[in-house]
């Protein structure tokens, strides 16, 4: 069987969080009935799980990127994906150097024949589960994808898989796994229908990938935050490794010509001690609160180097090298060659893609924009999903691009995205009519960037943001310009 029908009967069996479908019950029962049939792959290699609202994809893709800079054959499943479902599995493979000989190694996208191949054996065996009674109903999109990787990753024999759990912690298809270390994020509101109403019940949900005397790597967040975390911590007899001595206490440090429109952002460049040396941070993740995520990768790359004994329970996997020779140099390495698209990317000459989703996200491209030169014309590309919290959104972001308010030149472009949870057009005009705010109304993204590019003045910044769907579709466009 083909990719292309992988993909099409993939996307078949509904989202989690789609409405067009019956609410799903989410526990980790069908999860666990389904990796037993395939042999429990997720047992077959050490694996480290994070969670949290926001950073958790930049957290993992710069941990991952680290391991594979110490030679560690590493794996990274993280979720949504930009434009194509194989980026969510990625292994670390060695690159040729000079002469042939072996090189670093950089994380790919698992193989389109690799995919249908693990994708057809999930679903033959969900079929057989489900006709002898074992399973309900066929598994979901994300429980089935979280199979095929976990499949791939035990083939691959992988050292370690980083990987970002996809909906809270607790009941995440991903929890199924023994995780010899544990990582928790930012927390904040989002998901509220699904992971509660609050800081405090999201943060329980998250808190779930602890384990009975095991680790966590995270930082000091809300309080409300803080206080379930520590709660749950004492309760598990969990060891908290606090990142904060990760993060930078020298400042920016990089030379940084703010009114340079090839380089609008600010670099994370900085240096840190480390082990009584001083490590230099130069990574490509723009934006103060991507400081937070390099101190938690960071973190969690001491604690797999230092550590030579997990623990681990007699559930998890079995191995003989549960420490990995990571060293400052390939944190350093590791750092600077992470690829996480679409956080704060800057494509020449006038694109800027960030795919703040949340309050929060959106807070931190604020941020970032506020940072801009003020009489720099922009205009922004804006959609998002209904259950997001628009008008939040909205009065974060589109003031700052208001040109009533005195920014003459400032623009803002709606455009629909495809998916089932797409906010309507008419809920974004809405949304910018509240604010007293207009904006222009398109219908694809092709459109959407052509008539940006129009509004925009020559010295101008075009900003993309909203959805991770809409950023994949913006950044595919412009890729086929």
């Amino acid at each position: 069987m083909s990719y292309v029908a992988a993909v099409d009967h993939l996307h078949s069996l509904g989202q989690e969080l789609a409405s067009a479908a019956p609410r799903r019950k989410f526990d980790l029962a069908t999860m666990r009935v389904l990796a037993a049939a395939l042999g429990d792959p997720q047992k077959q290699f050490p694996a480290v799980l994070i969670a949290g609202t926001n950073g958790k994809g930049s957290t993992a893709a710069t941990l991952a990127s680290i391991c594979a800079a110490a030679g560690v054959h590493t794996a990274l499943y993280t979720s949504p994906h930009l434009t194509r479902v194989t980026e969510r599995i990625r292994t670390a493979e060695p690159v040729e150097g000079p002469g042939g000989a072996s090189g670093n190694c950089r994380l790919l996208d698992i193989p389109e024949e690799e995919f249908a191949r693990l994708y057809f054996r999930v679903d033959e065996t969900t079929q057989r589960l489900v006709a002898n009674g074992r399973l309900p109903h066929a598994p979901s999109f994300f429980e089935s994808l979280t199979a095929l990787a976990f499949l791939y990753f035990a083939e691959r024999k992988v050292e370690i898989a980083i990987l970002e759990v996809g909906l809270g912690g607790r009941l995440d298809a991903t929890n199924i796994v023994e995780p010899i270390l544990s990582i928790l994020t930012d927390i904040a509101l989002d998901h509220q229908e699904y992971l509660g109403d609050t800081i405090a019940k999201i943060a329980r949900e998250k808190a779930g990938i602890l384990r009975s005397h095991g680790k966590v790597v995270t930082l000091p967040q809300h309080p409300e935050a803080n206080h379930v975390i520590t709660e749950a911590t004492h309760a598990l007899d969990v060891r908290v490794i606090d990142a904060s001595e990760y993060l930078p206490d020298r400042g920016f440090e990089a030379d940084f010509d703010e009114n340079d429109p090839s380089a609008p952002l600010r670099p994370n460049h900085y240096e840190i001690s480390l082990g009584g040396e001083r490590l230099r941070v130069h990574s490509p993740l723009a934006g103060e609160h991507q400081q937070r995520n390099l101190a938690l990768a960071i973190a969690a790359a001491m604690e797999l180097r230092n550590n030579n004994s997990y623990n681990i329970t007699s559930q998890a996997i079995v191995c003989s090298n549960n420490s990995y020779n990571i060293t400052n140099a390939a944190i350093e390495a590791g750092i600077a060659n992470t690829a996480w698209p679409g956080r704060l990317e800057f494509l020449p000459p006038d694109l800027l893609l960030d795919v703040a989703h949340n309050p929060a996200g959106a807070w931190a491209l604020h941020a970032a924009i506020a940072s801009l030169p003020a009489e720099r014309p922009r205009t922004l590309i804006f959609s998002c999903l209904r259950d997001k919290d628009l008008s939040e959104m909205a009065r974060i972001l589109f003031p700052l691009f208001d040109y009533s308010g005195g920014r003459p030149h400032d623009r803002i472009v709606f455009v629909p995205i495809d998916n089932p949870r797409a906010a309507s057009m008419d809920a974004l005009l809405h949304s910018a009519r509240s604010l007293d705010i207009r904006a222009h109304a398109t219908y694809h993204a092709n459109e959407a960037l052509s008539l940006a590019r129009r509004l925009t003045p020559a010295e101008g910044l075009i900003v993309a943001t909203g959805s991770i769907y809409l950023v994949g579709a913006v950044r595919e466009a412009v890729v086929e310009s």
